[in-house]
């Protein structure tokens, strides 16, 4: 069952849809859940919500296999450039669309200390860092990053699918230098056919390897995944569910 709510984000000065996720079995016991907090709230579920008509069928995955969380999914801004700002933490310049002022940070702090006590009271939630996990694709895969590193004492777990790196990898090597608990959780993964060029897969694979290798440095748990013939869009990271659930949630 997926319920939506509106909730109001102070940094922003706006509302915002979640996509909430409740298992199967939720509302007929007094059992207490896990929570994965996912950015592109709005992808997860529902093709008819989804950007473009795509969705990752979590609710038919999670209902199919049981799956015992809770899944909060947090919808973007959909207008104009906002969601790169929203869903950045840094500053970066694009080719196509200029300069894009990173306000990702703003957003973390707002889902750690606003959007997680709220869940908790309002849900039955396992509350512990044990049982905390943050994912997202794309912008959504670089902020889960970004969000494991900064609150590694509120989060163990994190799916970081086709994260966003260009322009933003001197960045990434700053925040990696920060210390990590060994009981850390890190799915890391991007797709062979995410770039026109072996060249350009190079640079991606590279780019990846170097953040996987700092995060082992650290004891952390990474589970790598270069996905052959994986695309960035909802249909190849629909298909990657089976894997980091059950490496994140085993």
């Amino acid at each position: 069952m997926v319920r939506k709510e509106d909730i109001y984000i102070p940094c922003f000065q706006t509302m915002r849809t979640l996509h909430v996720y409740l298992p199967v079995g939720y509302e007929n016991n007094k059992q207490k859940y896990p929570v994965f907090y996912m950015y592109d709230g709005h992808n997860l579920f529902h093709d008819e919500d989804a950007t473009f008509g795509k969705s990752w069928g979590m609710e038919t995955y999670f209902d199919t296999h049981e799956i015992p969380v809770i899944v909060v999914g947090i919808e973007c801004n959909h207008e104009g450039n906002q969601r790169l700002e929203e869903f950045s933490p840094y500053d970066f310049d694009d080719r196509y669309v200029g300069h894009i002022h990173g306000r990702g940070k703003a957003l973390m702090e707002w889902v750690v200390s606003d959007l997680k006590p709220w869940i908790d009271l309002r849900y039955r939630t396992k509350t512990g860092r044990r049982y905390t996990a943050i994912g997202g694709s794309s912008m959504g895969g670089l902020m889960a990053l970004y969000t494991i590193l900064h609150h590694n004492d509120i989060f163990s777990k994190a799916a970081c699918l086709s994260c966003f790196l260009y322009g933003v990898m001197a960045d990434i090597r700053q925040e990696l230098k920060d210390h990590l608990h060994a009981d850390t959780h890190v799915y890391l993964s991007w797709g062979s056919e995410e770039v026109r060029s072996k060249v350009q897969l190079a640079k991606l694979s590279a780019a990846n390897l170097e953040i996987i290798r700092q995060l082992l440095a650290q004891n952390v748990e990474v589970f790598p995944n270069l996905v052959v013939k994986g695309k960035h869009n909802e249909a190849s990271w629909e298909k990657e569910l089976p894997v980091f659930i059950n490496f994140l949630f085993p």
